[in-house]
């Protein structure tokens, strides 16, 4: 059985925590997803799937598409789908950020909205205050906020600007302004960057070179994008050092888009594309290879989606004729999209709730 693409269950116990001191009936939130309370006790992983559907029926139960992230107030549903509306067509990652900010100050619900600053080699994405909002409001609430809404709201724009630009965005570091949590070692996971603890601000600081990469995405990408969301913004990469790990984390999840070649990659981890092939031979692996097992991945976590149709997983895999998408899919794991969905695998997994 194809290895699950994972959140720690801590996330999972984090966000339910919050909807019940909301006052949600959590059993019954639970069984409409049909997931049983001990999957998510007695695992140390969640599929990301499952978690990400399970982020959509909180938000529509609550009507309040900002739940377990920062906000600071809430957010009508919608507003994200607007503000990516808003900015998809920019040309610049860096004009995006701008126009971003500006949405957040006119729409309702949010207090606080995402900050950039850039200077010399580096830039920093931070949160700041509306214009409505006193500064202080605001400090108050980030010195009260839960660790893992900042974790949560700190990925997720990490997530989505790796989005936007069409790789995953390289960060330097992210600091954080509560003292070191005993799962420390998940940030180091996510973000992975140099990670710092106790700091004045909430922030995650990149290469600036970053801000002047071009918006990839498209009205039709970014459909898909929203049917899915906000699986693309909370999955986790696995904590391994390998280069076939690193590869991997280069070619990120959105397969929407053209894969960058072996020559792209190899400039990005500074070698040459002889060297990176000798090494990933040296692991048994190679940048086809990867390349493969990312997208059959990828089809499958998508396939166990079954919101999705067959037509809408060959959309956002990057076929623009869902019959190309037939043949690559049978040739990864020897069914047809349809066989795979009768087959007994599909099947357990549903019923396991293991993925979706």
């Amino acid at each position: 059985m194809e290895k699950t693409i994972t959140v720690p269950s801590g996330y999972v116990l984090s966000l339910l925590q919050q909807v019940k001191k909301q006052g949600y009936d959590l059993s019954e939130l639970l069984s409409e997803l049909g997931i049983d309370p001990s999957e998510i006790e007695m695992r140390t992983e969640f599929s990301a799937v499952k978690f990400g559907q399970l982020y959509q029926r909180i938000m529509w139960t609550s009507q309040d598409e900002s739940f377990g992230m920062l906000s600071g107030g809430r957010v009508p549903n919608g507003t994200f789908r607007m503000m990516c509306h808003a900015i998809i067509h920019c040309l610049t990652l860096e004009r995006a950020i701008w126009r971003c900010s500006s949405f957040y100050e006119i729409c309702r619900g949010t207090k606080v909205k995402p900050s950039l600053v850039r200077k010399g080699r580096f830039a920093k994405i931070s949160f700041a205050p509306v214009s409505t909002v006193p500064e202080a409001e605001v400090k108050n609430l980030m010195e009260n906020q839960i660790a893992s809404e900042i974790r949560t709201g700190l990925s997720m724009w990490h997530h989505f600007i790796s989005w936007l630009i069409g790789t995953r965005l390289d960060l330097k570091a992210a600091y954080f302004n509560f003292p070191q949590p005993d799962d420390a070692y998940h940030y180091e996971t996510l973000f992975q960057s140099e990670i710092k603890f106790d700091q004045h601000d909430n922030a995650i600081v990149f290469p600036a070179r970053y801000l002047d990469y071009p918006i990839v995405q498209n009205d039709e990408t970014l459909r898909g994008f929203l049917q899915t969301a906000p699986y693309q913004l909370i999955v986790m990469v696995d904590n391994d050092q390998t280069l076939t790990s690193q590869v991997v984390a280069l070619l990120g999840k959105d397969f929407s888009r053209e894969l960058p070649g072996a020559e792209d990659v190899a400039f990005k981890l500074n070698m040459s594309v002889s060297t990176l092939r000798r090494r990933l031979a040296d692991e048994d692996s190679s940048y086809q290879k990867i390349k493969d097992e990312c997208r059959k991945k990828a089809a499958i976590n998508y396939m166990d989606s079954p919101q999705l149709s067959i037509n809408d997983v060959a959309a956002l895999m990057g076929f623009d004729e869902p019959s190309a998408f037939f043949r690559s899919f049978k040739k990864w794991t020897g069914m047809t999209p349809g066989e795979y969905r009768k087959s007994e695998t599909y099947g357990q997994k549903y019923a396991l709730g293991s993925v979706n």
